[in-house]
């Protein structure tokens, strides 16, 4: 009695685990994706690291304060007040010393480093875009497995009819053997194509953990619903793509960056002035003195601004090399998406033939073999034969389904659409 409770228990949990399964869609395992993702955190960090340092931009040079002895001299005789009343010599000093920022050199290396983090906040989105796209192709190969793993079942049962048919046959003398072997192996095939594509279930849904920053073997599921975009009438010439491409503003803000790292380094040439105050308390009745002194440092002379000057000259062939950058992934882009827009139309044509010819004419010919067969007008092998057609054909037909998906999925990272 106290077994068949356990056994009950345990059947009533496996049940519920099975119905309490988790199914995610593809929006949700995106927004997963965008809130936890390691590679996206990195770019908040360093966005924040910017940020912060741009807070310093106005930082003044720290003031110097000393003190000790100034004209002393080294007997102490002379330190004290002279018989006839001279005074001493000697006297102890205490100095301070502050220089003066330039303002527009302050004001330059605000706008700079204020302007760091705008780049990181455009990669931020590109990164983005390309975890997109892995996620997205992970998820429609997960749906084209199902879909496989659904025919491969109703081939098992097909398969199986086939045997118990052709082993009844011959014993009633009714048919060969040699085909019943045949369809022996096709089962076996079917079983170890299930294995492959159990596995390759079991894959996708290690990387969609992994992009979503899960326990790698954590269980749930999917649906089977997708989308076929129409971009047979979309223009992706050079203004489309800048206008989408966030790897392209990412270079933009570089060179915005470069620019005014260019004036920060500019303004490292103007004249920066200070303070210095010394006061001086006397020896032997010498009177307290003190001096106020203004300096001005002098960067712009030629042997101190080599340095600047060079700085200033590299930024500009950086800004040079952007730019040539930024027309290499517009041209490669342009090209890219012309080339899967082609490829695109191109594949919904042929699975149109699929779906409105091809597969059903080979399912008419199954189903008109099988009746056959079930009147005893036709072999197990034209049977088997026919199975065979068609169930390469819908298989095929998943895979060119899968290459239009994942080629869609591409096109869509190189025009940034989600």
């Amino acid at each position: 009695m106290k077994k068949k409770i356990i056994l009950a228990i345990s059947m009533a949990c496996s049940l519920f685990a099975a119905n309490s399964q988790t199914f995610l869609s593809l929006d949700s395992i995106l927004n997963e994706i965008q809130r936890v993702n390691p590679e996206l955190r990195i770019y908040d960090a360093e966005i924040r690291a910017s940020n912060e340092a741009a807070k310093g931009a106005r930082n003044w040079m720290p003031p110097e304060i000393g003190t000790g002895l100034w004209m002393v001299p080294y007997s102490p005789k002379y330190w004290k007040k002279g018989d006839d009343g001279s005074f001493g010599m000697g006297q102890y000093q205490v100095y301070f010393q502050q220089m003066f920022p330039n303002k527009r050199k302050s004001d330059a290396d605000e706008k700079y480093l204020e302007s760091v983090s705008s780049a990181d906040v455009e990669r931020k989105k590109a990164a983005f875009n390309n975890l997109i796209a892995e996620a997205k192709k992970n998820y429609y190969e997960w749906i084209i497995i199902k879909k496989k793993l659904a025919i491969l079942d109703l081939d098992d049962k097909l398969l199986h009819f086939m045997i118990q048919s052709a082993g009844i046959r011959y014993r009633n003398g009714l048919g060969k053997i040699n085909a019943y072997y045949k369809v022996q192996a096709a089962l076996g095939n079917i079983m170890k194509m299930r294995i492959m594509l159990e596995n390759d279930m079991k894959q996708r849904r290690i990387r969609l953990n992994m992009l979503m920053n899960r326990d790698k073997l954590l269980e749930f599921d999917i649906d089977t619903l997708y989308t076929v975009r129409d971009y047979s009438n979309a223009v992706f010439d050079s203004a489309a793509i800048y206008g989408v491409r966030s790897d392209i503003r990412a270079i933009d803000q570089e060179i915005r960056v470069n620019a005014l790292q260019q004036i920060a380094e500019q303004a490292k040439l103007k004249p920066e002035f200070g303070l210095r105050y010394e006061h001086m308390f006397g020896f032997g009745g010498l009177p307290m003195q003190y001096s106020l002194m203004g300096m001005v440092r002098i960067p712009m002379a030629k042997w101190s601004s080599r340095n600047t000057k060079a700085n200033v000259e590299s930024m500009r062939w950086k800004a040079a090399s952007l730019e040539e950058q930024k027309q290499m992934i517009v041209n490669e882009a342009t090209g890219q998406a012309s080339a899967l827009q082609n490829d695109i139309e191109s594949k919904k044509k042929q699975l149109k033939l699929f779906e409105e010819n091809i597969i059903p004419a080979l399912q008419k010919n199954f189903q008109t073999m099988q009746l056959a067969y079930e009147q005893n007008t036709e072999e197990l092998f034209s049977l088997f034969d026919a199975w065979e057609t068609l169930n390469m054909t819908q298989l095929e037909w998943l895979q060119q389904l899968q290459e239009l998906l994942v080629m869609q999925t591409e096109l869509e990272r190189i025009i940034e659409i989600k």
